[in-house]
């Protein structure tokens, strides 16, 4: 069963991404974008969340990455084929390094162009212009863990249930279904 969408609610996420790693950040953030945190999620359908990520400039890489890594692109032009290394995009333009991380774990669709692309936000310092939407107060999410264990779920914050086992929507101090959490 498919939701139609009437009343679909966009939440907007705050994201420090100083000292994270860019691979990480991105598999935290397509989802989010994309909507699939949501029980309402349609592949085909345009549910996602928008994104803002501050602190683009103090992102990692694992490795030799900084020098090894290449960006690369077309000018359109007969010879045209350009490219830097990524501490050259670095020092040009910080959020690109994000952005293409980011849009390269997305199908390339209309719905990604029209849609999705324009909820995610990058910016390089800490300051951003959502303060409406995301006021002084708000916390960033949680950094992606180094590994797997644990647990750690994107969507939910970490909230398990009562008996340890499940996920649960409900914050602490808060019934659901007739059950209430501690």
């Amino acid at each position: 069963m498919s939701f139609p969408g009437k009343a679909i609610q966009r939440t907007w996420h705050l994201i420090d991404a100083s000292s994270q790693t860019v691979g990480r950040l991105a598999t935290t953030v397509a989802p989010l974008l994309k909507g699939k945190h949501k029980p309402t999620y349609r592949p085909n359908g345009d549910c996602g969340d928008v994104v803002v990520i501050v602190n683009a400039e103090k992102v990692n890489f694992s490795g030799k990455k900084w020098k090894d890594k290449l960006y690369r692109w077309h000018t359109g032009y007969p010879g045209g084929l350009k490219q830097r290394t990524a501490n050259e995009m670095l020092e040009k333009a910080p959020d690109r390094i994000l952005r293409k991380a980011i849009l390269g774990m997305l199908s390339r669709t209309n719905l990604r162009h029209k849609y999705i692309e324009p909820r995610l936000k990058i910016y390089e310092g800490a300051e951003h212009p959502h303060t409406a939407q995301l006021p002084e107060g708000v916390e960033p999410l949680k950094k992606h863990p180094r590994s797997r264990t644990g647990n750690y779920h994107f969507g939910l914050g970490g909230i398990l249930g009562q008996d340890g086992t499940g996920f649960s929507y409900a914050s602490p101090g808060v019934s659901q279904d007739g059950v209430r959490y501690k």
